[in-house]
């Protein structure tokens, strides 16, 4: 079920939102001024003090100890006794890590039937059954000794009209690959790079090492290709440095362009549509307006079989015994709980470090007091749908369905994973405003609230902030934003990629050497 009263959500007249009938706050829609009348659920409340928009206000008295709800759920506990009308925030609220009784599933649920009437987009089959919303050729450095020469041979095509049906050539430069120990640090990078090379929307990559660092560049070919064709190998110190090394990487990328541009779009299933599900720089409203639309659309592309794979372990922590009741079987949802652990004996490598270092100043600022309130609206964006996989950073997606993976909550990192997984559309919701892209996957962007969707309309593809306005549904935006991914996956371009973000951040969690 939702964690949404879909009969409490607001109208145009409401200054304040319920979110659910066991909640004893209420978030602001609109900055409240101390002394101004509210009427919460029939009740009359005076504003004790000014609460920003997008902030808590008490609606009932709550005792200093007594825990503070929201969604029905328990987000903290009051430090000091709160009156109703009071402003709730980080001065009055606090953080407490919660254990839970978890709910597993009882039996296995089944995987839903297809749809009689598959709905359809245009797109390019892959050889190995997946298919591309895009058409790029991927020059992916093996490691930093290699990026600024992969960066070079993009650039080198910046000026050049590409023809039709081929989207360009982009460079995946990034800081790792060397230095690095033996072991899963090394492995995930390798598991990151070669889903990358791998991806649906590329029509053809090339691999480029130094050829002396530890990320060797034989791991990506002959036996251990990650495609079985239009995959060229080559290293710096081999073919003669940087600027021979561009000359010869262009001649393998201009005989691909020629191949590339042979190829069509056709119609296909939209299950073969996988969708990553991410937001970035939240606040309150993310998880009443934008998040759940986004879960609706999630749920609608679970019922006709395409994946919808949500991601940021950092942010299910405090809400992850709502995943585990809706596993599709007991191994999934203990899969689920063993990333949550090991992610908290990952943060205790690092003194001082957990959790609840995540919301950012800016969460904070848009009304998010900690993460257990943060991760309650982060996981509306999966829906309400059976979780029927869960998968490491960068594992190969399967579906169908709804899936979880295992990301770190840094935004350029968790796209990464889901990129590399195989995710071919994104959609990421935001409510302070990111500008975040992909090189290779569209990123589709939601604003939650209307006043960010003005400031940066240029980044925004949607304005879910029209819920909080009270002119449009969670169900009717949720509609919008699915009939957007299927046309974006048909090709429609996003503003993202439009304005040129081309984002790119493997996960490093290992030691340097």
């Amino acid at each position: 079920m939702s964690l949404l009263d879909i009969a409490k959500l607001p109208t145009a007249e409401n200054s304040a939102i319920q979110l659910n009938a066991a909640d004893n706050i209420a978030v602001a829609r609109v900055p409240l001024a101390e002394g101004q009348e509210l009427r919460v659920s029939g009740v009359e409340i005076k504003v004790r003090n000014p609460v920003p928009a997008g902030h808590k206000v008490a609606i009932k008295p709550i005792a200093a100890g007594e825990t503070v709800h929201r969604y029905g759920q328990v987000i903290g506990r009051a430090k000091t006794a709160i009156e109703p009308g009071q402003h709730i925030h980080v001065h009055n609220l606090a953080f407490e890590e919660l254990s839970f009784n978890y709910e597993f599933p009882a039996a296995e649920v089944p995987y839903p039937a297809a749809p009689a009437k598959m709905p359809t987009f245009m797109g390019y089959q892959r050889e190995d059954g997946r298919a591309g919303t895009r058409n790029f050729v991927a020059v992916v450095a093996a490691s930093n000794c290699a990026a600024h020469t992969a960066e070079l041979i993009a650039r080198s095509y910046e000026n050049t009209a590409m023809p039709p049906g081929v989207d360009g050539v982009v460079a995946f430069p990034h800081g790792e690959g060397c230095a690095h120990t033996i072991g899963p640090d090394t492995d995930q990078l390798r598991r990151t790079l070669a889903g990358i090379l791998a991806h649906p929307n590329v029509g053809a990559a090339i691999i480029l090492g130094l050829g002396c660092e530890v990320n060797q560049i034989d791991h990506y070919l002959g036996a251990n290709a990650p495609r079985s064709s239009r995959l060229m190998g080559m290293t710096l110190q081999n073919t003669g440095g940087t600027r021979a090394s561009v000359d010869y990487a262009r001649k393998y990328i201009n005989e691909q362009i020629e191949m590339l541009a042979a190829e069509k779009r056709v119609e296909l299933p939209a299950n073969l549509i996988t969708v990553g599900l991410n937001c970035g720089g939240s606040d309150s409203f993310s998880g009443i307006t934008a998040n759940p639309a986004l879960g609706h659309a999630s749920d609608l592309l679970a019922k006709i079989g395409a994946a919808s794979v949500l991601a940021e372990t950092t942010e299910i922590f405090g809400a992850e015994h709502l995943l585990v009741k809706r596993s599709r079987n007991r191994e999934t949802a203990e899969r689920l709980l063993g990333f949550v652990k090991s992610y908290k004996d990952y943060l205790r490598q690092f003194a001082g470090s957990s959790f609840n270092d995540n919301p950012s100043p800016g969460n904070k600022e848009g009304g998010l007091t900690n993460i257990v309130e943060k991760s309650l609206g982060a996981v509306a964006k999966g829906g309400t749908s059976t979780l029927n996989e869960v998968l490491d950073y960068a594992e190969r997606i399967h579906g169908p369905g709804f899936c979880f993976m295992n990301t770190p909550g840094y935004d350029p990192a968790s796209l990464t994973g889901l990129a590399a997984g195989g995710s071919n559309v994104i959609v990421f919701t935001t409510g302070r405003g990111s500008a975040i892209g992909f090189p290779t996957v569209p990123v589709i962007k939601i604003a939650t609230n209307t006043s960010m969707y003005k400031r940066m309309s240029d980044n925004m593809d949607i304005n879910a902030g029209r819920i909080a306005d009270g002119d449009a549904t969670v169900e009717g935006i949720g509609q919008e934003i699915y009939d957007m991914i299927l046309r974006v996956a048909s090709g429609e371009i996003t503003c993202a990629e439009r304005l040129g973000h081309k984002e790119f951040v493997p996960w490093r969690i290992g030691p340097m050497m």
